[in-house]
């Protein structure tokens, strides 16, 4: 792996799990003495992740990891809404839906305990979904929003009763797929971004931190 692309992963997964807090400040001497690469690909990694939308130049010379907020959040479910649900109806419509029928078996059985475990199987189900599409431009949107919704999931990782939910929405929403009724997709779809929306600010509200 190139030093600028083990740069970029670096950071990308420490500002998804939150080790790296919004408003830390990314200096270029730390960050790269500390990731063992020069300046030249550090930047070329802090550019992509501006590219991504998670950090910001508080100054000419300083970038910190962007915040995220319940405005933000919101906003992100705008645009997830519109792009999963229409992804929904089209993978009920066409592509091999039989890997959906499956997942929809795995999901009724998971252990939502291991949030690890179902998190992979959740990204196993968004890749059945997108290969079902089989529209490389709505998977590339999706793929810009997945990449924020790791931060913002982790704001309700450690509700038991939540992932439960979510299982079975999951589940509903791939068993809908799986039998080829779009409707159902797409409305079993909103309605679990709905729920997880309500949970995740609902958690803010609680820990504004």
């Amino acid at each position: 792996m190139r030093a600028g692309e083990r740069a970029y992963a670096t950071l990308l997964d420490e500002i998804q799990t939150g080790v790296l807090a919004p408003g830390t400040v990314l200096g270029e001497v730390e960050q790269s003495t500390r990731l063992g690469v020069s300046r030249t690909p550090l930047r070329e990694a802090l550019r992509r992740l501006a590219t991504d939308g998670l950090v910001a130049q508080a100054s000419a010379r300083v970038t910190v990891v962007a915040g995220i907020d319940a405005d933000d959040i919101r906003a992100l479910f705008d645009l997830r809404r519109a792009l999963e649900t229409e992804a929904a109806r089209l993978a009920a419509r066409r592509g091999d839906r039989r890997p959906l029928s499956a997942l929809a078996d795995e999901l009724a059985r998971v252990d939502t305990t291991d949030a690890d475990a179902y998190y992979a199987l959740i990204a196993r189900f968004d890749a059945a979904i997108d290969a079902a599409v089989d529209n490389p431009y709505l998977s590339s949107a999706l793929r810009g929003v997945r990449t924020h919704l790791v931060r913002v999931r982790r704001m309700a990782r450690d509700n038991p009763l939540r992932l439960a939910a979510s299982a079975r929405e999951h589940e509903l929403i791939a068993r809908a797929i799986g039998d080829g009724d779009p409707e159902l997709a797409a409305h079993a779809t909103h309605v679990h971004l709905h729920n997880a929306l309500t949970t995740i600010l609902e958690a803010l509200t609680e820990d504004p931190s």
